[in-house]
């Protein structure tokens, strides 16, 4: 991994980038007009480049760079907001106040509704086990501007952990969490814009095991949320209860504790 600068910098950027670069420990190089694939070549690694707008992270090979997007969280709050329902919102049964732990944060869409739902007084919490995205993930929860004051701000309290989930799990002590949560890759893939298919290359995914879901339910003070696809085994597997909704790609299960 490098850090570098869009073609077109100021100082400004520059030293965003240098900094980017200490905080990771990893190496920053003077872009000098090049490509970014010049540079991947020269290299042989990953980068993060730091624009005037985003940061971009591009993967070894990759076409197109992964960037921090709230994706459907943006219009789900909207309805929320407008007294509308939501699947996810229904199945985590949380309320104001309650704490909400994402073991497979991704674009963080699910935790930002989470953390919108749970306001100033709760928590909700997200592991992410490749680093470069965890810390892309965090950056870009704090800085997005959604245009819309109360999202920014529900975004901004999210936790981002460095972490494989079951390692943090097993770090947490009894009943930590109101809510344990699962979205798993899908077997059947769903993913179709260009920055999510970026982020399948790059996201660490732990299937789910005996173990994971006996720590989870051991964290959890109500219940253990498994979001996945409608044709998957996991559900019947491990025994969840499963809301199955007519024309949905996917469905959610719940453990109870």
């Amino acid at each position: 991994m490098f850090v570098t600068t869009a073609g077109r910098t100021n100082q400004q950027m520059i030293e965003k980038a240098i900094d980017i670069a200490d905080g990771l420990e990893v190496p920053y190089i003077h872009r000098r007009k090049r490509s970014i694939q010049t540079l991947q070549k020269e290299t042989n690694s990953e980068c993060i480049v730091v624009g005037k707008e985003r940061l971009e992270l591009f993967p070894l090979g990759a076409k197109q760079p992964f960037f921090f997007h709230p994706n459907s969280a943006m219009f789900r709050i909207k309805r929320l907001a407008n007294g509308e329902h939501d699947p996810f919102a229904e199945a985590a049964q949380l309320t104001e106040g309650m704490s909400f732990l994402d073991c497979t944060l991704g674009l963080a869409s699910d935790s930002i509704v989470a953390s919108y739902i749970v306001g100033a007084d709760g928590l909700v919490t997200g592991t992410e086990g490749q680093k470069y995205l965890a810390f892309m993930i965090a950056e870009g929860l704090k800085t997005w501007d959604s245009e819309n004051q109360d999202m920014n701000k529900a975004m901004a309290r999210i936790q981002v952990i460095h972490s494989h989930a079951l390692e943090y799990l097993k770090s947490l002590p009894d009943n930590s969490f109101d809510c344990v949560y699962f979205d798993p890759m899908f077997d059947e893939s769903i993913l179709e814009s260009d920055g999510i298919k970026v982020l399948g290359q790059i996201a660490l995914y732990d299937d789910l095991n005996e173990e994971t879901l006996e720590e989870a339910l051991r964290v959890s003070k109500r219940r253990v949320l498994l979001k996945d696809h409608y044709k998957s085994k996991r559900f019947e597997k491990y025994n969840f209860h499963v809301m199955r909704r007519k024309t949905a790609k996917f469905h959610f299960g719940f453990l109870e504790k």
